[in-house]
């Protein structure tokens, strides 16, 4: 920030304020001091058209644009289960999963992809609190769940939870009392 000019892009009269005002008091005079620092622009809200920036947003998509992938190329993820096709007819889907738990909600959501390349998202917000396992174990069933009601017979599951992972695949033991339940229904459903 210290080499660019910022633009400070707001509706609120206080900024504008504390941003232009050349005598301040106590507090917002700190704020001003710590502020001077980085070349900062106060423009208001009204002054920026949505269609300039939308179009710098359309000229830099091109240079910067990078296709969805849905193979994760980290070494570190893992399949949870992995079995060879019976015919060269059936092919295997692919499901990706990921749970979030912060202050604002708890969500999860998986992708499943069939073997024509066709994308089923599945996303929902729990209602209930948990942690951010939980919520990786919760996004997990869903999409296990959902593979079932398609009658899938090959699924290669993809996530980024190397806790979730490792404790499905057997190579880490589940400490955690409320974690072992989920283990459970996640091994009954991959069966």
């Amino acid at each position: 920030m210290l080499y660019h000019t910022t633009w400070l892009i707001s509706k609120l009269d206080p900024i504008k304020y504390m941003m232009e005002s050349p005598a301040l008091s106590e507090r917002m005079a700190r704020w001003q001091i710590l502020l001077s620092e980085y070349d900062i622009v106060y423009v208001s809200q009204k002054s920026i058209k949505g269609s300039a920036i939308a179009d710098f947003l359309a000229t830099r998509t091109m240079d910067e644009y990078e296709p969805l992938r849905f193979e994760f190329p980290d070494e570190d993820l893992m399949c949870i289960i992995e079995k060879e096709c019976e015919s060269p007819k059936e092919k295997s889907w692919k499901m990706s999963f990921d749970g979030a738990s912060n202050a604002l909600g708890h969500g999860v959501g998986a992708v499943l992809v069939s073997p024509e390349g066709n994308h089923y998202p599945l996303t929902a917000r729990l209602n209930f609190f948990c942690t951010n396992n939980i919520a990786e174990y919760e996004a997990c069933i869903m999409g296990l769940c959902a593979a079932i009601e398609r009658n899938v017979k090959t699924l290669e599951v993809y996530g980024d939870s190397a806790l979730v992972i490792y404790q499905i695949h057997g190579d880490w033991e589940v400490r955690d009392s409320k974690l072992v339940k989920y283990s459970d229904l996640v091994a009954e459903l991959i069966k």
